[in-house]
């Protein structure tokens, strides 16, 4: 193959998808020995699994090696406008020709054999960290834990489990038990790991597994605590009590999320200024996200625009906690999903919060939701509903009837990436 861009290059990938979508690491481990197994080379490994909060939690982190003055390679998942987002070299977005060789590169070795999409380019994330300087890798997992395509790493520096719930149940499990068995599947052997917190049942499966792999825990409510007071954030573990702002990202479930990362920063050696830059430095797109430049603000210039990705039930909760605290303002909801999220357990902590609800499909997503099927199932829990053609058209909606309005784009982060690369 000669090389092309990287949108020709992951377009061609797609192609090398298998029929049946099954959980399995053979394709990732026969592709990494054709490349010498760069996953045996990398900087220090913290590698992150859990439902909710793992990709703030990767961000605060981050933020806190580099106010360490260290540098971290960082790998995460979906990407919102640009697959670049994925992927990280000692903290700098990769370049496209960068990029572009990685997976030429990936593409070539593979020699044309059946591999999912995201485990040839979670090789490249690999191969490309392999060969850069940096202190340290931070890998967030796809799906799962234990068979996801980022579960490599034979002895990494520290894992981390933020919040587990139910979702991705076809490929993970029907059960909360079976699902906090696959994310406990990235402890490793004598390896410490940060537990955010979590119900019982699943603190009881990480505990036993933990326990058979000689992994030392590093339990929040155990090990350490994390809370609100007076306007800052308490962080206190068996080195002592922190007193930092609150974290730069928005909503009362950052708090935990905070705390996670200071206990694997402080894992680390990190001093107590790192931690602070952990709080005040670290940014997530979409994540409670507000909007105030772009096309979209020029057409609104009155309401107040908000975008979030979280897509199941307890990030639901979270987000409903966030508009609970938010200055008193009539919110209105533009919401598109996939059809393999729970939409009704979604949208029923949010009922409460919302004035409206108006259905989208996601464009250029073959799994979207129909407009008409989002708006029914916000309809089941209560919510004031329609549907538009396009969010453009949705917004242009509510602001007619109040141009002040609170608008809200939510339900999945394939929209909000949409948003984010429609609105500049």
């Amino acid at each position: 193959m000669t090389q092309a861009g990287s949108d020709a290059i992951l377009a061609q990938m797609m192609a090398l998808h298998p029929k049946i979508m099954d959980l399995t690491l053979d394709r990732v481990w026969r592709l990494l020995a054709a490349l010498d197994n760069p996953q045996d080379n990398l900087p220090p490994v913290i590698h992150l699994a859990g439902t909710n909060g793992k990709g703030s939690t990767q961000a605060m982190i981050h933020a806190g090696i580099e106010g360490m003055g260290k540098t971290a390679h960082a790998y995460t998942s979906p990407h919102l406008a640009r697959f670049h987002e994925r992927i990280r070299l000692a903290g700098t977005l990769i370049t496209e020709e960068h990029l572009t060789a990685l997976l030429d590169e990936c593409y070539e070795k593979n020699g044309g054999e059946t591999i999912t999409y995201f485990e040839i380019t979670t090789v490249a994330g690999l191969l490309g960290f392999a060969r850069t300087p940096a202190d340290y890798t931070l890998l967030e997992v796809g799906l799962g834990g234990r068979l996801d395509a980022t579960n490599v790493i034979k002895a990494p520096a520290l894992t981390v489990i933020t919040p587990i719930s139910i979702d991705h149940q076809q490929f993970l499990g029907d059960t909360l038990a079976k699902i906090a068995a696959e994310k406990a599947g990235i402890i490793k052997r004598g390896v410490p790991c940060v537990v955010g917190p979590q119900p019982d049942k699943v603190m009881a499966i990480i505990e036993t597994t933990a326990a058979r792999l000689g992994a030392p825990l590093i339990a929040q409510g155990q090990h350490w605590q994390v809370y609100k007071e007076y306007g800052r954030l308490v962080f206190q573990d068996d080195r002592g009590l922190l007193d930092l702002p609150l974290p730069a990202l928005l909503g009362a479930h950052q708090i935990q999320n905070a705390g996670a990362a200071l206990a694997a920063l402080r894992h680390l050696g990190a001093p107590e200024a790192a931690c602070e830059a952990a709080m005040t430095n670290a940014r997530w797109p979409a994540r409670m996200q507000r909007l105030k430049t772009g096309p979209l603000v020029k057409s609104a210039p009155q309401a107040e625009l908000w975008l979030d990705g979280g897509h199941n039930a307890a990030a639901g909760q979270a987000l409903a906690d966030v508009l609970a605290n938010l200055p008193k303002r009539p919110t209105h909801l533009i919401c598109g999903m996939l059809n393999t999220k729970d939409a009704s357990g979604y949208m029923r902590p949010l009922a409460q919060h919302a004035a409206s609800l108006t259905g989208v499909s996601i464009p250029g997503e073959a799994n979207t939701l129909s407009a008409a099927d989002t708006a029914a199932a916000a309809a089941s829990v209560g919510l004031t509903t329609t549907t538009a053609d396009s969010a453009d058209a949705a917004l242009a909606a509510i602001i007619s009837r109040d141009p002040q309005a609170r608008v809200l784009i939510c339900g999945s982060l394939y929209l909000a990436g949409a948003i984010l690369r429609e609105n500049g």
